[in-house]
């Protein structure tokens, strides 16, 4: 089995486990991730392989991170995620990339991120639930963050933190690589 078709199963699997966990219905689930019922039920039985920002939503009105979504196995007490057990989210043909590195269900979803940006490449995200905040340290590059419509440029060597409940990006406007770590924290499904 190829390592797309264990992650598509894993989030088959994943998906069903929650939704079931969390008491919502196909509808439900539907309604309150902006997801269409057919999707839902076309990765519930590992028939295709949803978008990055289509797995975000259903984390997101999950109340689960990204990571829980795609993860084989999360019992361990210690779990040390090498290399090959990161899941590429996106890519583009530049060298623009964001890996998930490792996450946890503890006191709410919270992931680490890496990310890289060429020059010229950005990405756009979907308001988070509220509480959700995210921090990220640029390690290279400038990023320009965009907030709320608000631009915030984070040279290298510098950190952010910012409340995620609104739409936001990052940006690379400038003309060598950007490569940061962020963490993102979304608080527990009440």
């Amino acid at each position: 089995m190829s390592d797309l078709d264990q992650l598509t199963q894993s989030l088959a699997r994943n998906l069903k486990h929650w939704r079931g966990e969390r008491g919502f219905t196909l509808d439900a689930l539907a309604s309150r991730a902006g997801v269409s019922r057919g999707m839902i039920i076309q990765i519930e039985q590992a028939r295709t392989n949803p978008s990055v920002g289509t797995t975000v939503k259903l984390a997101d009105a999950l109340g689960v991170s990204i990571t829980t979504l795609l993860d084989q196995d999360q019992s361990a007490k210690v779990r040390v995620v090498g290399p090959a057990g990161t899941v590429r989210m996106w890519s583009t043909d530049a060298g623009s990339s964001s890996t998930l590195l490792v996450g946890t269900e503890r006191r709410g979803p919270l992931e680490m991120w890496e990310w890289w940006l060429m020059p010229g490449e950005g990405s756009e995200s979907d308001p988070h639930p509220p509480g959700t905040v995210e921090m990220l340290n640029v390690r290279e590059g400038t990023l320009t963050l965009v907030a709320n419509g608000a631009e915030h440029p984070v040279p290298a060597g510098s950190s952010a933190v910012f409340e995620a409940h609104v739409a936001h990006g990052y940006r690379n406007d400038g003309t060598e690589p950007v490569r940061m770590t962020m963490c993102v924290s979304v608080p527990p499904v009440p």
